[in-house]
């Protein structure tokens, strides 16, 4: 089964003091047993423009009033978003109740992966050299480690193998660290050294099923 997901999440633990909701899109695949184990691979992509510290990063380079001052002398505009990403395994069990087959019903997921998010920091025309290039880096609270996720939802194979999609409820805890070694704007490592993310969240997808032929058999005489 390869499918396409989207997903709106909550983010809880330390990462709520950075972070306000976001969504999560991304795609992967599963394979299911002949006794409904499931087996498989994903990444998703997580992005949003909820940053609660936008007034704690880049005090450095800010004039008082919060503006950071172009290489023309004028005020530049710029954006922060939320951006991260999840990559992980997936292994869990369909159990065949509520469903017009045995290929459907609820359905229970866990997956260990990697876990990494930042601050994105977009300058308009790029007119601002102080944070041009690697000099962002220094700015964007870049963050990763380990992470698992459980799922608890719903899978619904059609017998037509037209309508097919899973949707449900998940949560994700991930025990990060900073990734930078100094931040430009305190010049010190970040405070918190052993996090504690997490998120959840709603979850659809999307799904199309391949299904394994079985061989015809031929008999001679």
């Amino acid at each position: 089964m390869f499918y396409a997901s989207y997903a709106y999440q909550i983010p809880g633990g330390d990462l709520s003091d950075r972070f306000g909701n976001n969504s999560a899109i991304g795609g992967g695949f599963l394979w299911k047993t002949s006794k409904n184990w499931l087996w498989g691979a994903e990444y998703l992509y997580l992005f949003g423009k909820d940053i609660k510290i936008d007034d704690q990063i880049m005090g450095n380079i800010k004039t008082a009033d919060g503006n950071i001052i172009s290489m023309a002398g004028n005020f530049a505009s710029y954006s922060i978003y939320e951006r991260g990403y999840y990559i992980s395994g997936r292994i869990g069990k369909v159990i065949p109740v509520l469903g017009p087959n045995p290929n459907s019903g609820f359905v229970v997921t866990g997956s260990p992966g990697y876990f990494e998010h930042k601050i994105r920091i977009e300058v308009n025309q790029n007119n601002a050299p102080q944070l041009d290039g690697d000099y962002k880096k220094g700015y964007d609270r870049l963050t990763g480690g380990f992470c698992i996720s459980e799922f608890l939802g719903y899978l619904y194979l059609s017998k037509s193998k037209l309508l097919n999609f899973y949707a449900g409820i998940e949560f994700n805890q991930a025990w990060t660290k900073p990734l930078r070694d100094v931040n430009f704007d305190t010049g010190e490592p970040d405070p918190v050294q052993k996090r504690f993310d997490s998120l959840t969240g709603i979850r659809v997808a999307w799904i199309i099923p391949l299904f394994r032929r079985l061989p015809e058999k031929y008999y001679y005489y």
